[in-house]
């Protein structure tokens, strides 16, 4: 969907965190009666072994960056960010922060179990800084931002993990803070919360400084301007996103030493059918017919239309249908990808609109735009008017890449003029969710469709073979 927005560029003024050679030691003791002998000898003797789960951690971030914190288990990821939430103090260096934090650490952090929902938000609320005016004023938005319906007067320790999530991030979303914090707090939740989470974040980015850690590396270059790699608790590198994101993972595939047995599957290729429907508007991905005979095949399931509008809008379209058909124009609640489908958009024009365009996004779950098109270019020259009370069905039909295992989400929007300068009339964010439930790719954000794939074995010093005709 070519429909271009520009984002205000990050407010970088000056430093909002400084480390200066932080450090964490943990007193590991072997036997419990130790701990009592270390407090009798008061230091004279040492009966603990020290950890240091940080040490010698420097760095400075600027207002409006986003940091990403990546490393192993182990690497001291969690111990720096409760340092910079002031929950940890830190046993060697400095870290100096300006600012109001608001942080997602390990689940249910800061939640009493046997209080409700409402009773958290409002303990949590008022230890992030807010006066009981604020707190009265952003609670509506609050409750409806975790959207947990009538459990929000129900102790916690009745909750699911999502549950609690939401109602975590919903407060943190809310208390108007400078630097916002995350764990992993993404990796729980459906894709309809985690689609409104990655809208909050990108917002956030624009006015704030945002701290993410994360073992999705995709979701740190995706979100990260800079990123710190930690290691036995130093930090090893520190540098651009994507830069430190491919050493970080050169470094875990060089220390596998043992790489699992691959798995194959072995198909009988005379037995196989046809090839896939989008045959029919050009070539076909050789391996596809092999593939769809598998448990490899790339399964996606829909879900129901959901409408939510979105934005700054007109008003004067409203989408009432949106769905997936076959080529024999039957509606579809599974997909495979790589086969050929049809986006169906019905909408109500209410008031008069010339010149319509409508257009959609593929999204990953964290919101990364993947696909899209918009129907501009086709009519460019074929200037219309869209009376009250007449129906736009629009119609994308494609050959559906082949999607990684996840969850994926589609946005709609209606507009008039052309793709530079439009008039936004309805914009409806993740009115379909679809999972891929299985897939061959497990790499880069969809499968391209490989015409030939051939691996030879020659002689040495052998002339190359002549490359295949497609």
């Amino acid at each position: 969907m070519s429909f271009e927005a520009v984002a205000a560029p990050s407010p970088h003024a000056h430093a909002v965190i400084e480390a200066k050679g932080v450090g964490k030691c943990y007193h590991i003791y072997e036997r419990p009666q130790d701990r009592l002998k270390q407090m009798l000898w008061r230091g004279r003797r040492r009966f603990y072994r020290e950890f240091w789960a940080l040490r010698e951690v420097s760095f400075t971030v600027q207002r409006g960056e986003t940091i990403g914190v990546i490393g192993r288990n182990g690497s001291g990821k969690s111990t720096l960010l409760k340092i910079l939430c002031g929950t940890l103090a830190p046993t060697t260096g400095t870290l100096a922060v300006q600012g109001r934090v608001a942080a997602l650490l390990e689940l249910g952090t800061g939640f009493n179990p046997e209080f409700t929902g409402r009773e958290n938000v409002l303990l949590n609320a008022a230890i992030l800084g807010l006066d009981d005016a604020e707190i009265e004023h952003y609670l509506p938005e609050i409750l409806a931002f975790a959207d947990i319906g009538e459990f929000i007067d129900q102790p916690v320790k009745t909750y699911s993990s999502g549950m609690a999530v939401r109602l975590a991030f919903a407060v943190a979303a809310h208390v108007r803070a400078d630097i916002l914090v995350i764990d992993e707090a993404l990796a729980v939740g459906d894709a309809f919360f985690v689609q409104k989470c990655m809208r909050f974040l990108r917002s956030f980015q624009e006015r704030g400084t945002l701290f993410f850690v994360s073992h999705d590396t995709g979701a740190v270059i995706n979100l990260c301007d800079r990123v710190l790699w930690l290691d036995h608790g130093q930090l090893h590198e520190a540098g651009p996103a994507k830069e430190i994101c491919e050493h970080y993972l050169t470094a875990l595939l060089a220390a596998r030493v043992t790489a699992a047995p691959s798995e194959r599957a072995v198909t009988d290729r005379s037995a196989l059918s046809a090839p896939s429907q989008c045959a029919v508007v050009g070539p076909v991905d050789q391996r596809l017919a092999v593939l769809n005979q598998t448990r490899f095949r790339n399964d996606l399931e829909l879900f129901e239309f959901h409408f939510k509008l979105d934005g700054y809008v007109t008003g004067a379209v409203r989408i009432e249908d949106v769905y997936f058909e076959d080529e024999h124009g039957q509606r579809l609640h599974w997909m495979v990808g790589g086969e050929l489908v049809t986006l169906m958009v019905d909408a109500l024009v209410l008031e008069r609109v010339d010149d319509p365009i409508i257009g959609f996004f593929v999204k990953d779950r964290l919101g990364q735009n993947l696909f899209g098109d918009n129907t501009y270019l086709t009519y460019a020259a074929d200037h219309r008017s869209v009376a009250t009370g007449q129906r736009l069905i629009a119609q994308f039909s494609f050959c559906m890449p082949v999607l990684p295992v996840g969850d994926y989400a589609l946005d709609i929007a209606v507009a008039s003029g052309t793709q530079q300068e439009h008039l936004h009339h309805c914009w409806c964010s993740d009115v379909l969710i679809f999972k891929s439930h299985a897939s061959s790719t497990h790499q880069g954000l969809v499968g391209m469709p490989m015409l030939n794939i051939e691996l030879d074995i020659v002689p040495d010093n052998a002339p190359k073979p002549a490359r295949a005709s497609t």
